[in-house]
């Protein structure tokens, strides 16, 4: 609900995935990713915050291999909130989304997830 360090969805490692389902099947455009900023951070840094991930559309929770709709980098030196656009057009609306993260930007522990939005037209 807010933007303070550690209010965030944290996972162990640098691997992890959310998958999410939306009120509506909706034609997806864009994502948003935001973490804290570096001058926010206790630590003056943000190793935790993800780096590369991919998000895909599927057709149901039992779906193992979703479609690709991109590929993507959050940039710890940009800004806090970055939207990424859906570079694998798609026919299909989708009302399940997962976001997988590969990696972080070297915090050893864990990585934290802050927001993560979708955007679309039903």
């Amino acid at each position: 609900p807010d933007m303070y360090p550690g209010n965030c969805w944290a996972f162990k490692g640098s691997q992890g995935y959310l998958v999410v389902r939306l009120s509506m099947k909706i034609y997806l455009t864009a994502f948003t990713v935001e973490h804290i900023p570096k001058t926010l951070s206790p630590t003056g840094n943000i190793t935790s915050a993800p780096r590369n991930f991919s998000v895909y559309g599927l057709d149901d929770e039992y779906q193992e291999e979703g479609k690709l709709l991109g590929q993507y980098v959050y940039d710890q030196g940009g800004e806090p909130l970055q939207m990424f656009p859906v570079m694998e057009k798609s026919e299909n609306a989708f009302q399940i989304v997962e976001l997988r993260i590969f990696s972080n930007w070297g915090h050893a522990e864990y990585t934290c997830l802050y927001r993560f939005r979708v955007h679309g037209k039903p």
